[in-house]
């Protein structure tokens, strides 16, 4: 199930597979073509998918850098900066290759749409680099709708078939089609805000985050998460927002609204340089949070993110 992607600038073909057999076929070659040709090597991947890897492998599995993707990439929106762009950077000078997969079955629908935007994004993040980053998909375990996204997000799919360009890729339309949120929960506590207001803001989120359940390291990640979107809203979003915040689950959830439009759709997931001031705030909300969701349009911004309990 080898490809030709590798021969451009920058590839992304995602792959289908069904069993073991099929994973093994379509990712152990690429790999062993990357440690042949001297490309710096990843997997990132679940644990199960890893140790497949890394016994096929057997003697070149030194070679090659493993990640645990239920971790690192728990947050989809961590991916790119800490995962890709972070193997990437190390290498400069050279072609890296990486194997991606964030979307696995037991992924839940609320974290789905931050998966399917991320790897439409990877098209805008790499479109200069030196890479190939290789996205496999369980299309025996996943349903047909993320099969057909992944369609969308990648100009090339490598099957049992072989390879076969994308008729349906179209990665701005599913970063738009996934723009979204459904409402908060009608017993959310809210608080509106200026900048006058900043400190009692950061206050009621940390209160009702405590009745919540939240301590220790969890409420400290509230307390920064907060902290960075409320500023961003006064700065960026007409001076004033609306914070609410309640329990889903296992989970507390806090939003930010505000009445500006954020016009970058890689916020958040753009490494920023040490020498570069500001930047960060996002970028330090998707490191702290179990997932980050953003819904921008007209009506404003608002950027909602999860912390375990």
């Amino acid at each position: 199930m080898t490809g030709t992607t590798t021969g451009r600038r920058f590839a992304h073909p995602a792959l289908f597979y069904r069993n073991k057999e099929q994973y093994i076929a379509g990712t152990v070659p690429f790999l062993l073509e990357g440690v042949s040709a001297g490309e710096p090597v990843a997997v990132a991947a679940p644990p199960a998918r890893l140790e497949w890897i890394r016994q096929e492998l057997a003697e070149h599995a030194g070679q090659v850098r493993f990640i645990d993707m239920t971790e690192a990439g728990r947050n989809p929106g961590r991916i790119i900066p800490q995962v890709l762009r972070r193997f990437a950077d190390a290498h400069p000078t050279q072609r890296v290759r990486i194997i991606g997969e964030p979307i696995w079955p037991g992924r839940t629908s609320t974290e789905y749409p931050a998966c399917v935007q991320h790897e439409a994004l990877i098209n805008a993040a790499f479109t200069s680099r030196e890479a190939t980053i290789l996205c496999p998909y369980d299309a025996e375990g996943l349903e047909e709708q993320v099969l057909a996204d992944a369609w969308a997000t990648h100009p090339v799919v490598l099957d049992e078939h072989g390879e076969r360009v994308s008729d349906a890729y179209d990665p701005w339309e599913v970063v738009n089609r996934y723009n979204q949120l459904p409402p908060a929960l009608p017993d959310a506590a809210a608080c509106a805000f200026s900048r006058e207001q900043l400190p009692e803001v950061r206050y009621f989120a940390v209160g009702h985050g405590k009745k919540l359940g939240l301590a220790g390291i969890q409420l400290e990640d509230l307390a920064l998460a907060v902290a960075e979107l409320t500023t961003n809203a006064v700065v960026h979003g007409e001076g004033r927002g609306v914070l609410r915040i309640w329990a889903e689950g296992s989970q507390v959830v806090c939003e930010v609204h505000d009445g500006g439009r954020l016009t970058d759709p890689l916020a958040g997931r753009r490494p920023v340089a040490p020498t570069v001031p500001g930047g960060r705030g996002l970028l330090m909300v998707n490191r702290l949070a179990d997932l980050v969701r953003t819904q921008s349009g007209d009506s404003g911004t608002t950027i909602r993110f999860y912390l375990g309990n």
